[in-house]
């Protein structure tokens, strides 16, 4: 008996095909704690303008998405969550991910992408402190890091 190579891992599009794997592994990677957080708050009154899914073999074992935030008056996307399977976690996939929504706010009219997660990770993305921007509730100021080509300041307020 032979073991065949499983296919390679594509990041792809989420299609709302994807949403239930999606919430199902975002719920498995962060719990349902994930509800009383600031950034939470933020994702449910926001409209997601893409996701982004990692796939092995058809199933969905990596997400990520963007949702249309306004902070001040500059257009921008929040990132979030970022959810890998946990036997995929040590793999690179989140980084993948990371990259695909780069690369979609760089063909994308918006200033840049606010996050709220650990900087020692995200600053090798080009990720810095956001400095003058304001949450809608509470978040560590050390965790909020934006990517753009210019700083934004301001309240940041779900579109």
């Amino acid at each position: 008996m032979f073991d065949t190579p499983s296919a390679p891992v594509r990041i792809e599009t989420e299609t709302p095909a994807d949403a239930a794997a999606v919430e199902a592994l975002v719920l498995a990677a962060f719990g349902p704690g994930r509800f009383a957080k600031t950034a939470e708050r933020l994702r449910e009154r926001a409209s997601v303008v893409a996701g982004f899914v990692a796939r092995e073999d058809g199933a969905v074992i990596g997400s990520v998405r963007l949702w249309a935030i306004t902070i001040g008056d500059a257009r921008a996307l929040f990132l979030g969550p970022i959810a890998v399977e946990a036997g995929n976690r040590r793999g690179g996939l989140g980084a993948e991910l990371v990259q695909a929504c780069l690369a979609f706010a760089e063909t994308d009219d918006v200033a840049g992408l606010l996050l709220v997660g650990d900087a020692p990770y995200f600053e090798r993305f080009g990720f810095r402190k956001a400095e003058g921007v304001v949450m809608p509730g509470p978040v560590d100021g050390r965790r909020l890091l934006w990517w753009g080509p210019a700083d934004v300041s301001g309240i940041v307020r779900a579109d």
